[in-house]
Parts: C-alpha cells; structure tokens; sequence
C-alpha cells in the first residue's frame, strides 16, 4: 500500500509539472526601428533594399496588414507603445526635442518626458517576473527622473536622447547623445551602434536563457544621421546617395536582428519566445530617402504614409506561419497582448487604450479588435473608423477616405459624403475632450515644415 502512494505521488507531481512546462512564461522581444519606409522590406515586396532575416521572421509568423502607431512622429509614438495607451491622454503629443519647442510650452528642454506615473512596459512586464532590458534610443526624456533603469528596465545601453551618430564621437556630445551603460555610466561604443545594440542584447539572452525575459531592441536606424559601414555600402553598388545609405543601414538592421534570432534558436528558446518587428512611424522620404508607396506622404502627418508602419509578430506554435491580419491594430496593442502572454489579467492594466491581440490572430475574437483608431498632432488630427479615415487640417479643409477601396488616399470623399464627413468629426471631437493640454508644442515654422514635406510626398 506504501508504495502505491508513493508512486501515486510520483504520478501526480509528473503531471504538476508537466502542465507548468506546458504554462512556461514565453520570452518577449520587441524589435524596434526608426523612420523605416513602408515599402523597403522585403516582406512588402522591396527588390532594392534586402532583409533576409525580417523576411524569415515574417514567414515564421504573420504580418498585421493594417499596422499602425499612435502618433506620426518619435517620442509621441514610442510614449503610446510603451504605455499601451493614446499618449495625448498624458499630454505626451509632439516630439521632445529641445530648440525646436514653442516658448509657451509648459514644459520645455530636460523637464520633457514621459510623466512619471505612466507605467511603462518594463513596469508590467518585471510585475510578472521578467528580467527586462532595454537597448538603443529611449528617446522618452532626457533628465535622470526619466532614465529607463527607473522606468521598468533592469539593463539599459543605449543613448536617452533622439538621434546620434552610429560611430563613437570624437569630442564629448550633447548630453542626450551620450552613450550610457546603465545609470551614468558612459561609453563611446567601440563600432556601429546598431551591431552593438543586437550584442547587447544577445548577451542579455544568455545571461538569463533560464529565466523569463523581456528585451526592448530600439534600434536608432534608419533616422539621421545617414551613416553605414563601407563594407555594408559596398553591398549595393546600383544605388547612389540617400538610397545607397538607407539600403546599407537597413541590411546592418536586418543582420544584427537576425545575429539575435539565430542565437534564440542556438539556445532552444525560440518556440517559447514570442518576436515582434516593427517601426516607430512612417519614413521621411526628404530624409533618408525612404519610400512608403504604395501609401502617400511621410513622417510627421496623418496620411497612411505617416501612420502605418511594417509589423511583424512570430510564436512558434501559437501563431500560423505565413499568415496575415488584416483589421487595423495598433502599437499600443502590444503592452495588453505582452502582458496576457506572460501569464497578467489586463484588467490590471491602467487606463489602457489597447487590447490583447491574441483572441483575435488565433480566431477566438473575429470582431475588429478597434471600432475606432485617432490621432492628433496639434491642431491636425485624424480618425479611422471601420473603412473611413477623416483627417482635420489647420490650413484647408477634412478629407475623407476609404482606406480599403483608396489606400493611396488619391480620392477625397469630403464633398460626397457630407454625412460621414459629420460622424467621423464628431467621433473625433468627442475623442478630444478626454484628452490634456499638450505639455510642450513645437515652433511654428517646424509645424508649417511638417505640414510642407506632407503637400510634397502626397501622391496624386
């Protein structure tokens, strides 16, 4: 009788922890780029600029078809994402940048970040356990009270501010350029930036393989400066200019992600680690020679161009290979989706505007995940409900398109279709009213610039 206890004991401690194998916390990464063009990768169909390992990934999982960011611009957008809500909630509208901030703003220069009781991603994610890190442009305010060690993030290498050179400086850079390992401790990197991101990061794997961990990849490619390596410029021999430099630095993003994908899968980490691409806003074709056709316009406005964003998700095992979703989401959706992945109930979460996607992608939920998408920059802003997207300008009059039968936004419907026109506008205006005062703003001439470069990439 002793020994069948025993074994019956033996039995049921198997199955306990057979189904806490099977109830494993996934890893998470999140692969993050800037002002990547909409059409240059290969998985939407680029032939110029080349992206193996993006392209394996997209193959390994799906493609969201319609994804979108909260905001046209950096900060404002990385401010959504990580908080998993419209950033305009907290004031959070325009880029922080300082010099280019309206005198009336009522924050301006190192006071600019994200307020300090939003919880971030790294918040959430360590609430459930994770080891969490986060490497390259944080780009969420510059002062030590913003700092990502103090924002959820257990490892930090990267630079706090928007952009910087991609090779180690040769006199000491403005603050918010400096590479920083942690906490005040500074580095000039030792090679190219976006190699070294992905080191980081590898390192960081296999430090913590046997742990759940959460890594926040944001690479600072491919915003300005527009900078390569010679051998990865010699790899394109048929394209000049911005376009040599954008290729080369979009093949050093894709070979660093890749270096980071192929050690999950020399760890045996990949089926329980769940991978998601994606950029923080549209490219700025003036710029850095980025193209988003078949979308019009770019960076900083509201056309598709400046909104939707390449997005890629891969879970072995839990997400078809090769597939597509096609209703529109939103980076915000990632922080409640990460969240219930790693085992959390998203009524925790506070004030999030996203949603889980995963009943969705696996056909549980075969509703639209959003009735309603918006965005707002300034006195421009913009709303997108089932097929129908009016956009509000400060200088003409709304246009409205219908994004599934006008993806290019070539027809403007206003002028027909009064009543839709009236809908959305109130949609948008009742939207406006949750939201706060914008904290800081930009100059005039910079808004006049943004609203210039949209007039310039819009297509006809």
């Amino acid at each position: 009788m002793k020994l069948y206890w025993i074994f019956t004991l033996f039995i049921l401690l198997s199955i306990d922890q057979l189904y806490a194998q099977d109830k494993k916390q996934p890893n998470i990464i999140l692969i993050f780029s800037d002002d990547g063009g909409y059409a240059d990768f290969g998985f939407h169909g680029s032939k110029e600029i080349k992206t193996p390992n993006l392209d394996k990934l997209a193959e390994s999982g799906l493609i969201f078809s319609q994804g979108y960011v909260t905001a046209s611009v950096c900060g404002p957008s990385r401010a959504g994402l990580i908080t998993g809500q419209y950033q305009q909630k907290f004031g959070y509208e325009e880029n922080n940048v300082p010099g280019y901030m309206s005198e009336s703003s009522k924050l301006l220069d190192v006071d600019m970040g994200l307020p300090l009781d939003e919880k971030t991603m790294g918040d959430y994610m360590k609430k459930l356990g994770y080891k969490t890190a986060f490497y390259g442009k944080w780009h969420l305010g510059d002062a030590d009270k913003y700092h990502p060690n103090k924002r959820g993030f257990d490892e930090f290498y990267g630079f706090r501010g928007g952009d910087r050179s991609y090779f180690a400086y040769d006199k000491f850079p403005h603050p918010d350029k400096k590479m920083e390992r942690n906490f005040g401790n500074y580095e000039e990197p030792d090679g190219y930036a976006t190699d070294i991101f992905a080191d980081e990061a590898i390192q960081f794997v296999e430090k913590n393989q046997d742990e759940p961990f959460f890594i926040f990849l944001s690479y600072n490619a491919v915003h300005t400066p527009l900078e390569s390596t010679e051998e990865d410029l010699k790899r394109f021999p048929n394209l000049h200019g911005k376009r040599k430099e954008l290729a080369a630095m979009t093949w050093a993003m894709d070979r660093a992600s890749g270096k980071l994908l192929d050690k999950l899968e020399e760890l045996g980490l990949t089926e329980n680690t769940i991978v998601v691409y994606t950029n923080d806003n549209g490219g700025p074709s003036d710029k850095n020679g980025s193209i988003n056709f078949p979308l019009s316009g770019t960076k900083s406005n509201h056309l598709e161009g400046g909104i939707r964003v390449p997005f890629l998700m891969s879970w072995k095992g839990q997400i078809k290979k090769n597939s597509s979703f096609d209703f529109p989401v939103s980076t915000f959706d990632l922080l409640p989706t990460f969240y219930a992945a790693g085992g959390g109930d998203v009524k925790d979460l506070v004030n999030v505007d996203g949603v889980n996607l995963m009943p969705y992608i696996n056909g549980k939920n075969t509703a639209a995940p959003h009735e309603n998408l918006f965005w707002k920059k300034e006195t421009r802003a913009a709303v997108r409900s089932g097929d129908w997207k009016l956009i509000r300008y400060s200088d003409r009059p709304a246009e409205l398109y219908n994004i599934k039968e006008d993806i290019s936004e070539k027809n403007n419907l206003a002028y027909v279709e009064k009543e839709k026109v009236r809908e959305l506008f109130k949609l948008l205006y009742e939207w406006e009213l949750t939201l706060e005062r914008p904290l800081w703003q930009l100059k005039r001439q910079f808004e006049k610039y943004d609203i210039d470069r949209m007039d310039n990439y819009k297509l006809n």
